[in-house]
């Protein structure tokens, strides 16, 4: 491979770096100039670790025969058998020893001593070479403080030392082109799970400046676990995380699946709304995730009860009205979320589903704005005081036998 070759290769990922390509198509992209500039790779794989709740990384896997790349992501490598695994690769030696690469020539006989080089070495592959490429400590993010990445080739002459040189050369700046996308990932991650995903759409839109609110028309749902403080006085301490975690999941699945956007987690309680043009379909969607709910609680609760764990239900209030939907706060510290005397009401009418004994309680508004045919399931409890609203409201719960 000539310097013109390598020269080429890095302005194309710079420029495609600045263009935001995906990571798959800047790894499909970097293989394919090489194999075309005279370093014949067989296959890439890059592994980029990643901040997210649910897994470790994503991983870019190219093969030439394949045409493209294959995507995936992978859990964590600290515990069970892909902590063996991690322990038994050769980027796990790079790391622990400091190396930087290591590179086994199986056509010159070196040994297949790290884990899946045996099953790469009988597919064909004659020479293997595995990098990582660290990021500066200030610039690592969360568990990304590197690209590791590693290349073969069917060669049966293996690498050349000129391949291997344009490797060194050119890997560092495909870890720099993979920075920007992945760093974007991280950023949407993090704002969808802290703030939602409406909220975080209109964060990353550059929607960040204090006093920044629209008012708008939504749905509120406010639900809280029934006896929590109970359950959190009796329980043993090792169950308190557990049970929140499990409640949270069942109430937020719902309302994810329905379209709604859960804005805040106070303590057991949960603050989500539901936009739409027209009021009655958002009042669709808020029953839709109720049914969800109980459905999911029934499970929940089967569950945790053969296990021998406590188990509870949901106090669940049902609103609709105009709120200020924005940034709130102080100029150095924002809250994305809703404000007004309608979340004041929800979170009454939540309230007062122990008093009324109900599991779910309507507002008269929520009544009036619902669809005709939901409308034949809501049926009066009466009219009820909320503590700090100023006026006493007929409040609606679901009539299940209707």
């Amino acid at each position: 491979m000539r310097d013109e070759d390598i020269a080429a290769i890095s302005t194309w990922l710079v420029g495609q770096g600045l263009a935001g390509t995906s990571e798959a198509e800047l790894v499909a992209g970097f293989c394919s100039r090489c194999a075309a500039a005279g370093l014949a790779l067989s296959r890439g794989l890059a592994l980029v670790d990643t901040l997210h709740p649910v897994y470790e990384g994503r991983a870019f896997h190219w093969q030439d025969d394949l045409g493209g790349t294959v995507e995936s992501v992978y859990g964590r490598t600290d515990t069970g058998e892909a902590a063996e695994d991690w322990r038994r690769s050769a980027w796990h030696h790079i790391v622990e020893t400091g190396c930087g690469e290591l590179r086994r020539h199986f056509g010159r006989g070196d040994p297949c001593d790290f884990h899946r080089l045996v099953g790469l070495r009988d597919e064909g592959h004659h020479d293997f070479f595995a990098l990582v490429t660290p990021y500066s400590d200030e610039d690592a993010f969360g568990l990304m403080d590197c690209v590791y990445s590693q290349w073969l080739t069917r060669m049966p002459d293996g690498f050349s030392d000129a391949h291997i040189a344009a490797l060194r050369r050119l890997v560092p700046v495909l870890a720099l082109a993979l920075k920007g996308p992945s760093l974007a990932r991280i950023a949407r991650t993090l704002v969808e799970v802290y703030l939602g995903r409406d909220a975080g759409e209109r964060v990353l839109s550059g929607r960040i400046s204090r006093g920044v609110a629209d008012e708008i028309d939504a749905v509120l749902w406010f639900s809280d676990l029934r006896g929590y403080t109970t359950i959190s006085d009796t329980a043993a301490p090792g169950e308190i995380i557990p049970l929140l975690n499990d409640y949270a999941e069942a109430a937020i699945s719902a309302v994810d699946a329905a379209g709604g956007d859960v804005l805040k987690l106070i303590g057991d309680g949960i603050l989500a709304i539901f936009k739409a043009d027209d009021p009655a379909e958002a009042c669709r969607c808020a029953l839709a995730a109720e049914a969800d709910l109980r459905a999911r609680l029934a499970a929940l609760n089967a569950r945790r009860a053969a296990a021998g764990r406590p188990v509870t239900t949901l106090s669940l209030g049902l609103h609709i009205g105009a709120v200020f939907y924005g940034n709130i706060g102080a100029e150095s510290r924002l809250d994305f979320t809703v404000v007004g005397p309608a979340v004041n009401e929800v979170s009454r009418i939540a309230a007062m589903c122990r008093s009324a004994d109900r599991g779910v309680l309507l507002s008269s508004a929520f009544h009036d704005a619902a669809p005709g045919d939901a409308r034949a399931h809501i049926v009066s409890v009466g009219r009820y005081a909320l503590r700090g609203v100023g006026r006493a409201q007929e409040l609606f719960t679901l009539d299940e036998t209707a």
